[in-house]
């Protein structure tokens, strides 16, 4: 790995030196790609796009349920469709489903201000109206993983009448003190500077998790490396993960400045104080059916840090799915969306869950 020195008190002029970094790090990954190691996408079009985002259609069923993923801003979007083994995507447009993705593009200019609010709110309900009304016509599921689950989470309960059903995948949604020592160390972390930064690099944030959670993104990735040197389907798959992980991509500041206060240090979302455009949001907001698939094996978004949400909604259908995570996987917060278990025993409960008559 290749990171300038994390100096949490430092101020902005910094920022040349991660954005350096991103491109140590994004140089590194393309020689992954040259070798065989980049991924390997589905055939799909852009539909529509914005100074913040693409919507993306797969080639698939032409028929079924939709499904609208979002992906998580911080990486690339790719995580979703590495290759035939190991994508989401393929999973989802082989069971017959409509699939579309939200990638977002980034911040490419200093002053290119957007926080939760835009992203979780305006993107949302732009890619998404022109799936339900334009695309196909009829509401779709909403499906993230990680950030771009939360993203999705917030979206549902504002509009929930534009949507069937709401899929989180590995998502942290109640963030109080002891859910797990990443969030605690994370929340420790904000950098006094970062409200006032417009453009925050990639680097600097994998450095932040990094040192939150040593064990998570160092010495369980030895290890699990050390698991799956005999694995012949490891062997592929890792090189492809890690080429992802250094594929870097700056976010807007104010975003950052939002998860990291409003989501990790006060807990907004979980405990009915999160606010966007005047409209607080809560658990009892959600009124749509909810599936959350919870690794027991995560630091980042444990079944702690969901179960609690689940159970203050009020009076609609919601489902846990644990899965106990796997070797091969590099990062095991990554495991639902690329484990060869994960889709042999978790996304067919997902496929049926999103099929099902309500």
């Amino acid at each position: 790995m290749t990171f300038v020195k994390l100096d949490f008190s430092a101020n902005p002029p910094l920022r040349p030196l991660y954005e350096i970094s991103d491109a140590i790090r994004r140089s590194q990954g393309d020689i992954l790609g040259r070798i065989g190691f980049g991924p390997e996408e589905c055939r799909h079009r852009v539909v529509a796009s914005s100074s913040l985002w693409r919507l993306r259609q797969y080639s698939g069923a032409d028929a079924g349920p939709s499904v609208l993923i979002v992906a998580a801003p911080i990486k690339r979007h790719y995580i979703w469709d590495l290759g035939p083994s190991a994508s989401a995507v393929r999973y989802c447009l082989r069971h017959g489903l409509r699939v579309y993705l939200l990638e977002w593009e980034p911040p490419c200019r200093r002053g290119a201000i957007c926080g939760l609010a835009e992203y979780a709110d305006d993107a949302i309900s732009e890619a998404g109206t022109l799936v339900s009304k334009e695309i196909a016509p009829a509401k779709p599921f909403l499906m993230g993983h990680s950030l771009g689950g939360t993203l999705a989470a917030i979206f549902a309960a504002l509009r929930p009448e534009h949507l069937s059903g709401l899929v989180l995948l590995s998502v942290p949604l109640c963030l109080h003190p002891g859910v797990s020592s990443f969030r605690d160390a994370l929340a420790t972390m904000t950098p006094w500077w970062l409200s006032e930064t417009d453009i925050v690099p990639g680097s600097f944030l994998s450095q932040l998790s990094a040192t939150a959670s040593p064990t998570t993104f160092i010495w369980s990735r030895i290890l699990d490396a050390v698991a799956s040197a005999t694995d012949p389907r490891a062997s592929d798959l890792r090189p492809r993960i890690e080429r992802w992980a250094l594929d870097e991509l700056p976010l807007s500041g104010k975003l950052v400045h939002e998860i990291l206060v409003w989501l990790y240090q006060e807990n907004r979302l979980c405990s009915g104080k999160l606010t966007i455009r005047g409209r607080t949001i809560q658990p009892s907001c959600f009124q749509l059916p909810i599936l959350a698939v919870a690794n027991t094996s995560d630091e980042i978004a444990p079944p702690a840090s969901v179960v609690p949400f689940l159970d203050a909604t009020s009076g609609v259908d919601t489902r846990l799915i644990e899965y106990p995570g796997e070797i091969g996987v590099v990062l095991q917060h990554l495991g639902i969306l690329v484990g060869h278990d994960a889709f042999a025993r978790i996304w067919p409960e997902i496929i049926s869950w999103a099929r099902a008559d309500r």
